[in-house]
């Protein structure tokens, strides 16, 4: 199509400029001797990565190496009462005949680099045994190298219908997907909204609700009598400390995400410090690079609609301003929703729920238990994922031939 046009990053160097100006001019705060972690991101940690940034890195290998991992294009779509908005995504087509169309929608603090390490082993196995996809993956407006909507109102089911349309748009009449995070909720949606064309999806991000007797009287039997695992145990205690001790960033971004997102526009480093805290503490002990960290804040900080439009999601999932008979929330992906779904758990998510609770999300046709692993599942565990993605759609998966025939443009 005319409209799909290629992609390359390239920030001007004069973004470049001011970002080193921005950061040689920061102002640390002080800190208690002893703080470490408990009082958020360490003051030492910030200083050597403000000054990383500032001194070391280098983009410009980053931004080669990117453009060289991914085929990127952007497109312009139109969402039902919104002003097209330009969508810039990876789209990383197999050679092999039949490929199955793989959706992968990120989450914040993420963007479309959580896939790095996936996409080309997913499109082009070296296993010449293993399925092969087609592999999507979209920044969500707000995000990355896509544009922002200018009103409010663009929530949970305008992401899904947004993504819809791109696969559509792209010729995949019927696709699958993996996600976790806001893509969670959002792939949850296309299930809702859209299972003719999404058949199946695969999520690494624990959700659910209590099974009831009424509802799911053999789960709700199994959760009665049974006693709570050491995982059980562990995960109930990682909940309640995601809960007690950093769900302050979910309270600010969705009650008064502008006043934050002035400091995240303004600072570099405060944007660091802002979501440093959240991919260290929401990981399994992942030995960040500082390249890494700079490659993931410098997406943020040089994305279409800066770093403060991330926050609005949150938001608009409180606050309901779309149609009624459309509003997804949050209750409803948790919920069940008809169609095959896959779950992978890991220790280190932000939310560890019994499986007894996740499986009465959905007709679970794959289930698989990690003993390492958090919430950027497939930047932390790439091979994992993989081989998960490929048992549950590959050939004898749950979701084996979901997608008939051949798909594309």
């Amino acid at each position: 199509m005319a409209d799909i046009k290629p992609f390359t990053i390239s920030i001007p160097n004069k973004a470049l400029d001011d970002l080193k100006l921005r950061l040689s001019l920061a102002r640390f705060p002080d800190e208690l001797n002893d703080a470490g972690w408990e009082y958020g991101a360490p003051l030492a940690d910030i200083k050597r990565l403000t000054k990383y940034w500032k001194d070391e890195y280098d983009w410009r290998t980053a931004e080669k190496e990117l453009n060289t991992t991914f085929v990127q294009f952007t497109t312009p779509i139109t969402v039902e009462g919104f002003d097209p908005l330009n969508v810039h995504f990876i789209h990383q087509r197999s050679k092999v005949e039949n490929a199955i169309p793989l959706l992968f929608v990120h989450g914040w603090p993420g963007s479309f680099i959580e896939s790095v390490k996936i996409v080309k082993e997913l499109s082009s196995p070296s296993d010449p045994k293993a399925p092969a996809f087609h592999v999507i993956a979209p920044s969500l407006p707000n995000f990355g190298f896509s544009d922002a909507p200018k009103k409010r109102g663009f929530a949970v089911a305008q992401y899904a219908e947004l993504v819809q349309k791109l696969m559509m748009k792209l010729g995949y009449t019927e696709y699958v997907t993996q996600a976790g995070d806001w893509g969670f909720h959002i792939t949850r949606t296309l299930s809702l909204h859209y299972p003719q064309h999404c058949k199946a999806i695969h999520v690494n991000m624990d959700e659910g609700l209590p099974p009831s007797f009424l509802k799911n009287p053999l789960l709700a039997l199994e959760y009665a009598t049974s006693r709570d695992t050491e995982r059980e145990i562990k995960g109930r205690e990682r909940t309640e400390w995601m809960l007690k001790e950093s769900s302050g960033y979910r309270a600010q971004q969705s009650t008064k995400p502008q006043t934050l997102g002035y400091a995240l526009a303004d600072s570099p480093m405060g944007l660091l410090a802002w979501i440093y805290e959240k991919i260290c503490e929401w990981t399994d002990k992942y030995p960040w690079t500082d390249d890494e960290i700079c490659t993931w804040m410098s997406i943020y900080w040089f994305s279409t609609a800066g770093p403060a439009a991330s926050l609005r999601i949150y938001y608009e999932e409180y606050h309901r301003w779309d149609d009624p008979k459309k509003r997804v929330t949050r209750e409803n992906t948790r919920q069940y929703i008809p169609g095959k779904l896959g779950l992978t758990h890991q220790p280190n998510e932000v939310r560890v729920y019994p499986s007894t609770w996740t499986r009465t999300q959905g007709d679970v046709v794959f289930e698989r238990f990690y003993d390492s692993g958090g919430h950027f599942f497939a930047y932390e565990k790439p091979t994992h994922l993989i081989a998960d993605v490929r048992e549950m759609y590959g050939r004898g998966g749950g979701a084996a031939g979901v997608v008939k025939g051949k798909h594309g443009y």
